[in-house]
């Protein structure tokens, strides 16, 4: 297959759902790609998958858990020694563990912040370092629209995805002067395994539209992207409603 890119991406989180197919996606586009997911069978699938897809070894994988911080360092580095550059990386990884009603659960709660938050600093000082000395680079968070506000629902969820929204922002701000782009994507309810957890779902929408608007948001260098795009007035309603109505949804 003809080649239309020469660049590499790091996908974090790749072994199913918006990072499998967005994988998947940028193989074709001609990207090289390392694979990270704690999966391996999954992470295995994709690889062969891709590489049969494209008649040549496009893709590669290492089985990684992002809250395993003390290696993410050398994992880096190991990253750069195989592809020889990263121009792009994306941050997927994340977890919605169910709460009852009536639960208050601290292990769940650190569980949530350690992958969807700490992870994410952890890989993506990282790359914004990196980045900032080569001045030019792509960072992509996938974020959530649950990090809008605080819902009755998934406190530490919400938290999560509200610290790594303003996480992105910063990183936004202080790379922008060097040539670096820095991508928050808010999906809604898309179908991933992740939904299974979530207590209320509507306008559920298929991974691979979701895919679609986060390559458009990389193209074009936008600072935020709603997915599908009817989510954005929902975020702007929830950012701006009155906290008696957002405790009336209990959602």
């Amino acid at each position: 297959m003809k080649h239309t890119s020469d660049k590499r991406a790091v996908i974090i989180g790749a072994s199913s759902g918006i990072g499998a197919e967005l994988a998947r996606q940028l193989a074709r586009e001609g990207y090289q790609l390392m694979l990270l997911a704690r999966r391996e069978d999954k992470l295995k699938a994709l690889y062969m998958e891709i590489n049969r897809e494209v008649r040549e070894r496009r893709a590669q994988y290492i089985v990684h858990d992002v809250t395993d911080f003390q290696s993410i360092p050398l994992l880096f580095d190991q990253i750069l020694g195989i592809l020889g550059r990263i121009d792009l990386i994306v941050y997927n990884a994340g977890i919605l563990l169910p709460a009852g009603e009536r639960e208050f659960n601290f292990s769940k709660d650190m569980a949530i912040m350690q992958t969807n938050v700490l992870g994410a600093m952890a890989w993506l000082d990282l790359a914004a370092e990196y980045f900032q000395k080569r001045g030019a680079g792509q960072i992509v968070g996938i974020s959530s629209v649950g990090g809008e506000r605080g819902r009755a629902g998934a406190p530490a969820y919400n938290a999560s995805k509200a610290a790594l929204n303003t996480y992105l922002e910063a990183l936004r701000n202080r790379l922008a002067r060097f040539g670096v782009h820095v991508l928050t994507v808010k999906p809604g309810f898309i179908s991933t395994d992740m939904i299974q957890n979530a207590k209320e779902s509507f306008w559920v929408a298929p991974v691979d539209l979701a895919v679609s608007d986060i390559l458009i948001g990389i193209r074009k260098r936008k600072q935020e992207v709603y997915t599908p795009k009817r989510w954005r007035v929902v975020g702007w309603l929830m950012r701006n409603a009155p906290s008696f109505v957002m405790r009336r949804l209990a959602i």
